[in-house]
């Protein structure tokens, strides 16, 4: 190992640990929501915390497995950008450009997508499986609505908010159909819902290259697993699903 890459290693380590706010060890944000509003270490890395003030909450196995993405990719050459849809506070965008950054990776963009607004309220006309868990009861109790200006203040906090890091506000229903993304390596679904995944899944994944990774931060969810499969079995996919945690999965596309 080079000074180059051991520097490489120790700054992406200090990254997660600071996003995920494992240094400060802030409590969750809802006692009552979860079994303790207490820090608890092992919590926080799997990411089954809802933290007050990191501005990750995947913890750290999602934010390895999405280093290891992002590297491979470099490493073998796979064209594209980063995408993630639905950022919260913005940590695991923060965390991938940091990454590039930390390669010497200029030719690369972070598109940071999410309504800013939290989730959307259910409608009646909606899968039936969003009704089911509707998720914007969630909003306030996990202070999940922030705003892009908030965001874009937390990548400036680590040096890492410039050109190459483009945000795209809105309902992904309004915006995927449209997004100016050329093509991507990585693409990170975190919106949770079914319509949410599959707006995404519709618009992006024949953006991703071969060789590329689809990342689904919300997996366990069921909804967005059955968005998922859905998706897949339309289209003919059957690259293999590796689970990362309890809540995440991802694949590699083949072609």
């Amino acid at each position: 190992m080079t000074a180059l890459s051991a520097g490489t290693d120790l700054y992406l380590d200090l990254l997660k640990k600071v996003v995920t706010n494992m240094i400060y060890e802030d409590q969750s944000n809802v006692a009552g929501f979860i079994t303790s509003s207490s820090y608890s270490a092992e919590l926080r890395a799997v990411g089954e915390d809802f933290p007050r003030v990191a501005h990750s909450m995947i913890g750290l196995k999602r934010l390895d497995n999405l280093q290891k993405c992002l590297e491979d990719v470099l490493r073998d050459g796979i064209p594209g950008d980063f995408a993630e849809t639905g950022v919260w506070r913005g940590g695991a965008c923060i965390f991938a450009r940091g990454v590039f950054q930390a390669h010497g990776v200029r030719d690369r963009r972070v598109w940071v997508a999410d309504s800013f607004q939290g989730f959307p309220k259910t409608a009646e006309d909606d899968h039936q499986l969003d009704v089911d868990i509707d998720l914007g009861q969630y909003n306030d109790v996990l202070s999940i609505p922030v705003d892009v200006d908030t965001v874009k203040r937390n990548f400036e906090r680590y040096g890492l908010l410039d050109d190459q890091v483009r945000f795209l506000p809105g309902w992904f229903k309004d915006t995927m159909p449209t997004a100016p993304i050329e093509q991507l390596a990585v693409l990170r679904l975190d919106g949770d819902s079914y319509a949410a995944t599959k707006d995404v899944l519709t618009n992006l994944y024949h953006k991703v290259s071969a060789g590329g990774y689809i990342i689904v931060d919300d997996y366990c969810i069921p909804a967005c697993r059955q968005a998922v499969h859905e998706f897949r079995d339309e289209h003919g996919i059957t690259d293999e699903i590796h689970q990362i945690d309890r809540q995440g999965s991802y694949w590699r596309r083949s072609s």
